[in-house]
Formats: structure tokens, sequence, C-alpha cells
């Protein structure tokens, strides 16, 4: 069977909301992952998501900052809303859904942005998300014969020379330092995760998924940066069917300056 998955740091879920839902009905995945939600949970849109189908809906978000959702089709259980760095600022959710044969364990996460100076003596939203990152390697991509995990969201790390328009320039630029990049590639293979969109994916091809709202004319100019990700367990990288990063969408009327990814799985 197929099963689409899709992940977006949506800066707002209330605000933009039209755009969600125009997502929805277009592209129809069977499960949203959203970032950014921007949204108490008391004040959370459920109607207009149920209206459209997506009728299983677990949220965990605070008021004007951060916070993640998952939007499902299908039946969703909740299995954890983990608090990294001690801090209570809703990053992350994970959720089992059943998928043909499979039940997958699906990680939502919003890694810290890190602010503007790639130094954690003097900037602690570098080194917050630096400790992050670090306590993600508990984050395992668990499997067996009849499950699977999938990891999904605004990580806020382009790892690899060709996630970004630039890598020389962009060697001193918080989401392209070297330790950054190099402690983001640690945690993911001490996970045993698999980068999905680099899979049969040349090194050498850009790959980006955001935009900078700065960039008077960001179609153009494409200085871009691959921050949104999908990973899986190894067990699934046979089901994986390939992926869709919708850059028209950083061209929408008041516009995330990310833009959804979709993943297909045939399981």
């Amino acid at each position: 069977m197929s099963f689409k998955l899709a992940t977006w740091n949506i800066n707002s879920v209330r605000l933009r909301m039209p755009l969600v839902e125009h997502f929805l009905q277009q592209y129809q995945p069977d499960v949203l992952c959203l970032q950014e939600t921007k949204c108490p949970d008391d004040l959370f849109p459920f109607k207009p998501l149920r209206k459209l189908g997506y009728e299983h809906i677990a949220i965990h978000g605070q008021k004007g900052y951060h916070g993640v959702a998952t939007i499902s089709r299908r039946p969703l259980e909740i299995v954890e809303k983990r608090r990294f760095c001690e801090i209570d600022d809703s990053r992350h959710l994970s959720v089992t859904l059943d998928a043909g044969s499979r039940k997958i364990l699906l990680h939502n996460f919003y890694v810290p942005a890190g602010g503007d100076e790639p130094d954690p003596e003097i900037n602690p939203k570098f080194r917050h998300k630096l400790s992050f990152v670090e306590e993600m390697r508990a984050i395992r991509a668990e499997h067996d014969e009849v499950s699977g995990s999938i990891l999904v969201g605004d990580l806020n790390i382009a790892p690899l020379e060709h996630d970004v328009w630039s890598h020389k320039q962009l060697l001193k630029v918080v989401s392209h330092t070297p330790v950054e990049t190099t402690n983001f590639e640690a945690m993911r293979e001490a996970g045993e995760w698999v980068d999905l969109m680099r899979h049969n994916i040349p090194h050498e091809q850009k790959i980006y998924t955001w935009w900078s709202y700065r960039a008077r004319d960001w179609d153009i100019s494409d200085r871009g940066r691959r921050l949104d990700h999908v990973w899986s367990s190894p067990n699934l990288v046979p089901h994986f069917a390939g992926y869709e990063i919708l850059r028209e969408a950083r061209g929408w009327e008041r516009p995330s300056d990310h833009v959804p990814v979709i993943a297909s799985f045939d399981l």
C-alpha cells in the first residue's frame, strides 16, 4: 500500500491555515507533520482539519513560540512529548500509527535555530542548539520485522556541502558551521537513522527546503538551505518510493520561509 507523509515548518498554523488547507486538498498526504505552530493547545484549529478528513490530531504547543503537530487520516497513539535540555518549549512529539502491515513510530521535531552568533560561549541560543542535538542521540531508529521508525521535521541544520547555496560562504553561519554539521551527522549515525532525502541522490546535487524572508528575489537568487529532513530506520529504506520538495509553496501568498517535503513509501 502507498503511504504518503509530509513535513512542513508552517511558521504559525493559525496565520497560515488557508495554506495548510490548500496543501491538504491538493496533495492529500496520509500524515502531515507541522513545526513552529506557535499555538497553545486550547486554540489549535482542529475544526477545518477534521472537515478535510484529518480527524486524528496530536499536538504539543505553547503560546507564541515553537510547537509541533501531527495531523493524520489514520488513528494515532501519542507515545511521548519529550522535554529536551530541561526546557519546556514544545519541540518534540512522537506517535505510532499503522501503515500497511507495519506499525510506524513517527517523531516530529523542531530543533532550535540557534541565534546568529555561532559561539556557545557568548550565545546561549547556540549552546542550547548544540545541547539539544546531543540529547537527540537518545532517539533511536527502533525497528523489527513488523515495525519501523520515521523522524521528520525542521532540524535547522544543513549538514552537507550541497545542502546550502554556498558551502564556503556559510561555514561561519549558524545552520552550517562545522560544529553543527559534524555533531548532527554523528547524532544521526548513532541513532542508525538513514537520510532518505539523500538516498540515491548524489551529494553534488543541491537540495533546498528553506529560503530566507530577507531575500528580495528568493526564486532568482536561489540562496537556499536544506533545513527540513526525512529519516527512517534501515528496514524502511527498501520501501521508500521517493520525495517531493514543494518549492512553489515558497511563492504562495503570505508563505512560510520553509516549504513542504512529501515522502512516499510502499508498505
